[in-house]
């Protein structure tokens, strides 16, 4: 079965950097698009970036120049590089692919920013 297991996440000082990455098994990788979302505490869970099969990728308008979202087909995993984080980044970030047939959340990986 598919399963998306996200790393990286802690504790960070405001103004850090921080790299998640997802590691995707049991999935046609490279036919399929993946995000970030992230949910934090008290809050929905909201889109934070996208990138498709063709390496096209959108971040959320209000992270735009501070994240950015790769992938590497040949590792089967996807990236999330944060920079300049504020405490409004804290919380728990997930994966989510999504092939011909379905899609698929990991569990999440906390992230804290501390001030």
């Amino acid at each position: 079965q598919v399963q998306l297991v996200e790393s990286g996440g802690g504790l960070v000082q405001a103004g850090g950097s921080l790299r998640l990455a997802c590691t995707a098994s049991g999935i046609e990788f490279s036919r399929s698009s993946f995000a970030w979302y992230r949910q934090a505490p008290g809050s929905q869970r909201t889109f934070v970036a996208g990138i498709n099969v063709g390496g096209y990728n959108s971040i959320d308008d209000s992270l735009k120049g501070r994240f950015t979202i790769s992938r590497d087909d040949a590792k089967k995993m996807v990236y999330l590089q944060m920079e300049r984080v504020n405490v409004e980044d804290t919380g728990e970030y997930y994966c989510k692919a999504r092939d011909m047939y379905d899609e698929y959340w990991g569990q999440g990986t906390q992230v804290i920013v501390s001030s």
